[in-house]
Formats: structure tokens, sequence, C-alpha cells
């Protein structure tokens, strides 16, 4: 296929969430046709999963500007910019109404289950580069379908891959047979069916980053209204200077204020941390369940687990197309460096696009969450900014697509590996928690001081 026969060809972004949106936007921007497939039923199906959880950042820094060009014509007026949005709000006031706009260059109900160069498998070099991509989908109706594209913008994130209890990065013995106890998100106690498996009982909550946090100030709220409610804190490390973040130093008020309400959780007596546990099984004890340590240690049943260890990239779909991923993190090879959690703990993830975002296969970009790969901090801006570049290279601007045009705080990656049997690593500046400039944004997890105990 020549260059002017594939220039007609639309560029698939896979998934309708924030960044991909924003994706299709600066394509529209550039004169160029996105097709934008989203496996959920609406925009942002992602961020509806969460959608009683409260953003760390403004409306003034979750929305992109390409995006807002488009919506303007609408009559479409952002939110107050000092106001935090839920994961609701952000979903229902902007994301949807964007891919409104967007109108049939968004498809929905309709899953990649794989992405290739046409008539070429990963072992192929003739005229590979020259060949347009092909994008196998999955329709709900049970459909197949084959979509060929110039190139593809992959935003599908990492909500749907929950990293497991186990320390090893893999299942706890046990772990897979017990998920009617167990879950993997933030839990929404508004929810009367999410509400009643919690109230009264006895929950573990493995993890030690925002996440947790949130689900500690929730499970702690609980308590007070119901009486029994209790939470087990598990650590993998012990509890340090940084463990609960820059509280009131931290330069978003709201996420410091959360590590707070985390704290004060323990310190009045709602939940108990457990530290330097390595969890390795999962024991039933009648309807209850027994979390058992690599070095033999039990805890005393729970009723219910809430595993928040993490997210991480799903690269099923992309076994026929040549990747230069980091072998640790799973992230661009170019990219790994500015964000590695086992370097970085209070360093500068800089504003970063096409250079840092390509692969062996000219074409393809993994953007937004997915592009960090396992690494725990992923910044919004910094996701605007990703494909603001991509869409200027695949324009043909290559000026625009090197030059970086977003202006960040300093930034750690928060909750770095640091030293693996030093909690404290991180007084000694060795990795670990948080101090210094944090995030603009961390999607998804975080709770605002305005929003009181919700």
């Amino acid at each position: 296929m020549n260059a002017s026969t594939s220039d007609q060809l639309p560029v698939v972004v896979i998934g309708a969430g924030p960044i991909g949106l924003a994706a299709a936007a600066h394509l529209v921007e550039r004169g160029i046709a996105p097709l934008v497939l989203e496996a959920g039923p609406s925009a942002g199906t992602a961020v509806r999963d969460w959608a009683h959880v409260r953003l760390f950042s403004p409306w003034a820094e979750v929305t992109d500007p390409a995006a807002e060009k488009l919506l303007a014509p609408t009559g479409w007026v952002r939110p107050a910019d000092a106001a935090y949005p839920t994961g609701g709000d952000w979903a229902e006031q902007y994301l949807q109404p964007l891919a409104a706009v967007l109108g049939d260059k968004v498809r929905y109900g309709v899953t990649v289950t794989g992405v290739a160069r046409a008539g070429r498998d990963r072992i192929v070099d003739a005229d590979r580069d020259e060949q347009p991509f092909t994008i196998h989908i999955l329709g709900t109706d049970g459909r197949e379908e084959r979509i060929t594209a110039r190139a593809v913008i992959d935003a599908s994130g990492t909500w749907s891959t929950p990293s497991p209890m186990g320390a090893d990065g893999l299942s706890a013995l046990g772990e897979k047979t017990a998920t009617d106890r167990i879950s993997y998100r933030v839990p929404d106690l508004e929810d009367p069916a999410v509400r009643a498996r919690h109230a009264g009982k006895r929950t573990a909550v493995i993890g030690s980053g925002a996440s947790a946090f949130t689900a500690l100030a929730h499970l702690a709220d609980l308590a007070k209204e119901e009486r029994g409610t209790h939470a087990t804190w598990i650590l993998r490390r012990g509890i340090g200077a940084h463990t609960f973040g820059g509280g009131e130093a931290d330069e978003l008020p709201a996420r410091g204020a959360l590590g707070l309400r985390a704290k004060a959780a323990v310190e009045d007596g709602h939940a108990r941390a457990v530290t330097g546990f390595r969890t390795a099984a999962v024991d039933r004890d009648g309807d209850r369940l027994v979390l058992v340590a690599g070095d033999g240690r039990r805890l005393d049943p729970v009723d219910e687990v809430i595993v928040l260890t993490g997210f991480r990239p799903d690269l099923s779909f992309l076994s026929e197309v040549r990747l230069g991923l980091d072998e640790r993190l799973q992230a661009p090879t170019a990219l790994a460096p500015l964000i590695d959690p086992n370097a970085h703990s209070c360093g500068t993830v800089y504003p970063h696009g096409v250079n840092e975002l390509s692969h062996p296969e000219q074409g393809i970009y993994l953007v937004g969450m997915k592009s960090y790969g396992r690494a725990p901090t992923f910044l919004a801006m910094t996701g605007y900014e990703q494909v603001r570049s991509i869409a200027a290279a695949i324009a043909g601007d290559r000026e625009s697509a090197e030059r970086v045009e977003l202006t960040l705080p300093e930034t750690g990656v928060c909750g770095g590996a640091g030293l693996y049997d030093e909690p404290d690593a991180a007084q000694n500046g060795q990795g670990g928690g948080c101090c210094g400039a944090p995030a603009t944004l961390r999607i998804g997890i975080g709770t605002s001081t305005a929003s009181g105990s919700r």
C-alpha cells in the first residue's frame, strides 16, 4: 500500500477514556480521522467503575485543550476550575459530551482481540513498514470484524488487569478460588450491597498506596456508624515517616488529607496495621478467609479482602507487533527510566511524547496509564501531552511532536519499591514514599478534602 492510500485510513484509538478521547480530539484538530474502539457501553467505562471516588485535582487540570476546542461550539463550559470532580462527574460532564461530539468516530461494545501488520506476523521483515495495521475486534453480539488502520494508539489503560495479592506478583495460593470474598477496587460504601459486605465485618486491606488509603478512610467512616466494623491493613514493608504521604506538606492538599485520614484510621483503632507481611496463601475458615505469609504467619480470619496492589497492562492482543518494553515495568524502554519506582521516589517525571513512546514497530503507541506499565503513578496532564505529540508526529509535524508544550511541577513516582527490607528507606533518600512536589493528578484514586466522609 502506498503512502497516499495509507493516509486515507483512520488512526485506530483503543479505549474511550480520558486519554483515548483526547487522542481523538488531537487527531481531529490535525485533520486526521480517528476511530475510537471502546469495549464498554459508554465513554469512560473504566472511570465509571470508580464514580464514587473523588480526584485529587480540580477541573482546571483534568480536561484536554484540544478536547475543549471541540466541545466549545456545543455550548459546553468547563465546570468551576477549583472544584474537584468525582469519577462520575468526570465521565458525565466531560467524557460523555466529548464522545458525543466525536459522534460515529467512537464505537462502543467492541473488544480489540488482536493487532498486527496486514499480511505479516511479527517474524516477517519484508515490506513490513509499508503495510497498514489490521485490528481484529469482537462485538458484544459475538461477531468478529477486521479493521485496517494507518496507525494505532492504545489507550486501553490498566484498569481491567489489577495485580494479585501475592507478593511475588502471582496470585496467592487459594486466591482464585476465594473471589467471592475478594475484591480489587475501592469499595463504594454508598451502594447497599457493598456496604452490607463490610458493615459489622472484618476486612483486610492489602496495599500501601492512595487506593489503600481511600479504602481505609472509608472503612473507618463506616466503623463510626456500624459497630463491629474493623479493618486489617496489610503492608509488605513497615510503617515509616513517609508511609502516609506528605500530609499537610503535600502540594496536593486533597491527597495529603487522604493520607492523614488513613493515619487517623489506624491511630483511632478502626484499623490494625500488619507490617512486613507478604501474602503467599489464602485459606478458608468456614465462611471467612485466613491470610498466610511466606514466613508462615497466619492472620486472624476476616470476612472480606480488598486487594489494592496496583495494576498491570494487558499485552495479550499485541503479541504480533514488535514492542520495545522495559523488562521490569513493561513500559516503553525510553520512558521506563523516567518513571522506574526502583530508582525514583521524588525525582522529576518530565513531560514526554513520541520519542519516548515509539517502538521498533513504527506507527503503534501505548499511551496513558498503559504507557506506564506497572509504574504506580500516572499524570493525566502528561497523558494529554503524550497524545498531542503523537498526533503531531502522525501528521508529519515532527517539530511540534518533539516540542514540549506542557509545564508541570516536579513530581515523584510515589510509593516506590525502595529497599526490599527497609521500610523507612525514603528517609535516607533511597526510594519509597512521597516528598517534594507531587503528581498533578493520579487518575482513579483519591478523595477531596471537600468531600467529607464520602
